[in-house]
């Protein structure tokens, strides 16, 4: 009797499943949502999420607003741990370098945000309130 699983690592996978397998998104329903929002991108292409994926494959994902590139080195075959998952792509020297940067500009501008030292009280709450609807 055969099993629905696949007992090699050769071949391909449906490209909902390996985002999913692979640990990009919680739920393959979030998966597809995201291929069919336009949000992953295969080989520099927009594709659906039943589009075979294939390792030397390039997957593009924007992940919070930045987009990521990862190269496919092996198709997962089931939904394992993340040590497990990270075998399974290699993230472009580019794309990590850019994230890199973004999350250093992120650190900056955070730091460079006033900051009090307390939590405002009831009055400066309404105050706060009023400078931002605009009304003095």
């Amino acid at each position: 009797m055969r099993s629905g699983r696949r007992e090699t690592n050769e071949g391909d996978e449906r490209l909902d499943k390996w985002l999913w397998y692979t640990r990009f998104y919680k739920t393959r329903g979030l998966a597809t949502a995201a291929i069919a929002g336009g949000k992953v991108h295969l080989n520099g292409e927009r594709v659906k999420p039943a589009h075979r994926i294939r390792p030397g494959d390039q997957v593009s994902v924007s992940l919070q607003g930045v987009v990521a590139e990862f190269d496919v080195l092996k198709i997962a075959l089931r939904r394992g741990p993340a040590a497990e998952a990270e075998q399974h792509y290699l993230e472009t020297p580019g794309s990590a370098a850019r994230r890199a940067l973004l999350a250093a500009q992120h650190r900056l501008a955070n730091l460079s945000r006033p900051r009090s030292e307390a939590r405002p009280d009831k009055r400066d709450r309404r105050l706060q309130l009023r400078l931002q609807r605009g009304q003095n």
